[in-house]
């Protein structure tokens, strides 16, 4: 009887941590179809008297949540692509690099780069973005992004790298490939699951970010997402039911691209932690 309560409980514990995390998410859902706030005020936690899906037309177009969104979209994906194509070819640099002191050093200059907090670089990345004349445009925080995250993709797509078996790359020399074309056709394809694992990383670390493009987009068609929400009002009131439409587009293609990516993602996982 012990014995099988003991199983049970961690089964219990799952299910109490599952609603925790899905009951604000449903609560978000609901609210975003219901009439006002006055129906949100009286039944927060109920189901809709009536579902008003004009809630998410009227917050995609009126309060242009579509604008913010393909901003954040796009400024994500690009940000994320290009961390990845430079992280992948610095990783593979350091860790096929003959000189071993070289190597060990680079690296240690680049992963220096994480113990420095992100606040505390807000200065001087907005002194260089505006002295190289893009503040207020998209690649103000595309730069950023993509070198904020170099570090951390370095460590992940090293240690990958390095656990690959060199007899593949040894054949491919004796076919004739060289350095880019080891890197290119052998292992890159070979690197997805850690290079997907990454994206995802930094592609939600670069869609939920809010102080540099609060800061560094004064334009309201280039804002992205997150600094759209907080501007999310009309003249008289917050308008929550509205609001929580644009919170909804905010969280369906986070939801979207693990669904599609899940495997390859618990694949590098794993595939980090037995090699690794």
């Amino acid at each position: 009887m012990a014995k099988n309560i003991r199983a049970t409980i961690p089964h219990v514990l799952l299910m109490l941590y599952l609603i925790a995390i899905l009951f604000p998410f449903l609560f978000v859902i609901f609210s975003s179809f219901k009439q006002d706030n006055n129906e949100i005020a009286l039944h927060p936690f109920g189901l809709p008297t009536n579902w008003v899906f004009s809630n998410y037309v009227e917050a995609w177009v009126n309060a242009k949540i579509g604008t913010y969104f393909w901003n954040s979209m796009y400024i994500s994906v690009l940000s994320s692509a290009g961390t990845i194509i430079l992280g992948a070819m610095f990783a593979f640099a350091v860790t096929r690099m003959r000189h071993r002191k070289w190597s060990l050093f680079l690296y240690s200059l680049i992963l220096a780069g994480m113990l420095i907090p992100n606040n505390a670089l807000m200065l001087p990345i907005y002194l260089l973005v505006r002295k190289l004349g893009i503040l207020d445009t998209h690649l103000a925080l595309i730069v950023p992004y993509v070198a904020n995250a170099i570090p951390f993709t370095i460590i992940i797509l090293a240690a990958f790298m390095r656990s690959l078996p060199g007899e593949i790359e040894e054949a491919a020399v004796m076919d004739g490939l060289r350095a880019p074309g080891i890197f290119a056709k052998i292992v890159i394809p070979l690197t997805v699951p850690a290079i997907v694992t990454v994206f995802i990383v930094n592609f939600l670390g670069n869609w939920n970010e809010f102080l540099l493009a609060n800061y560094f987009l004064s334009t309201d068609k280039l804002r992205t997402l997150p600094v759209g929400m907080v501007q999310f009002r009309d003249q008289y009131q917050m308008n929550y039911a509205q609001m929580s439409a644009g919170i909804v587009y905010s969280v369906v293609p986070v939801i979207v691209i693990y669904a599609i990516l899940q495997e390859k993602i618990i694949e590098g996982v794993t595939a980090g932690g037995v090699k690794g």
